[in-house]
């Protein structure tokens, strides 16, 4: 089966190739027979005719650093009939561009898999969808109110603050127990983002690292842990954390046959979440999850060949 696949990404020029994974889910796609297109999604354009329309560059891709694709001319593609396959893998931030793109992509589902399931992926932010699992979680507050995360802290102690719409560690801050500097931290929180903020309790087992479990159609495909870099709490990769081979607790495992069934039935396709000491479930990732280079590294597999079979497969 050749299929037409057109990627919805940032700039191919500005990719790390070493752990990017849409790079390989795109050199997996090629060493299949597939070809390959790449746009920005500004170039997205529902026109006259109500057709989805994107401005794609032709792209073969190869694992050289420095060369690692060559681009044909631009050219007006449809995305309901010129193609198969779109993979949305445009980085948050989660924004209403990021909410819009989703809603025109979901016009074209009856004609072309979006992978991942744009409707899924509007309903389902990394902080957000996880809520439905409070089960598997720390305590946790969803809120702006300062008066609100004191009293929280009366009760749990320190506590981390992550903006609900934030991605790859970013602005994520530890409160200490004596409520340091807290008031001043949320006047900025809630000057920066319309939002409410997360806040859990200060999980001193995330020294040990933070563990990302990569599932492909709902199945366990496999996981790495990644420890926090020196003076740092935040264990996420884009901030400095370090990978290393893992394996799956029995509570892990317990999470991960609980969202299995709902993430195949929503057509969440490629999905990493985030559990802490083995036990605490952070977040699910949907938007444009990573993890599968290092995952395949350390495990001998290939993830991104599980994730072809599943878009091969829901083509049937």
């Amino acid at each position: 089966m050749s299929l037409r696949v057109a990627v919805q990404m940032d700039p191919l020029e500005s990719i790390r190739i070493a752990g990017d994974s849409s790079f390989a889910l795109m050199l997996a796609a090629q060493a299949r027979g597939h070809e390959l297109f790449h746009y920005p999604v500004g170039s997205l354009t529902l026109d006259e005719d109500n057709r989805l329309i994107a401005h794609a560059r032709p792209v073969t891709v190869q694992r050289v650093e420095g060369d690692h694709f060559s681009a044909g001319e631009s050219r007006r593609i449809d995305l309901g009939r010129d193609v198969d396959v779109v993979l949305m893998r445009q980085d948050p931030p989660f924004d209403m561009g990021y909410i819009t793109a989703t809603h025109l992509l979901e016009r074209i589902e009856v004609e072309t898999l979006v992978v991942n399931n744009p409707v899924s992926v509007r309903n389902a932010p990394e902080k957000v969808f996880v809520l439905d699992y409070r089960r598997f979680m720390p305590p946790t507050l969803v809120t702006r109110s300062v008066d609100e995360v004191k009293r929280f802290m009366g009760q749990h102690g320190a506590v981390v603050v992550k903006p609900i719409h934030g991605n790859g560690g970013k602005a994520i801050f530890r409160v200490p127990e004596n409520g340091e500097n807290l008031s001043a931290l949320f006047e900025v929180f809630n000057l920066t983002w319309p939002e409410p903020h997360m806040v859990q309790p200060f999980l001193p087992e995330v020294a040990e690292g933070d563990k990302r479990i990569v599932l492909v159609d709902g199945v366990v495909a496999g996981a790495i842990n990644r420890r926090p870099g020196a003076g740092e709490f935040r264990s996420n990769l884009a901030v400095g954390g370090s990978a290393e081979a893992t394996v799956l607790t029995q509570r892990e495992q317990e999470i991960c046959a609980a969202l299995g069934p709902e993430l195949k039935r929503l057509g969440l396709i490629f999905v990493g979440i985030d559990v802490i000491g083995g036990q605490w479930l952070t977040e699910i990732n949907v938007t444009s999850p990573t993890g599968i280079v290092a995952i395949d590294r350390f495990n001998g597999t290939d993830t991104a060949g599980m994730i072809w079979d599943a878009i091969e497969g829901r083509l049937g």
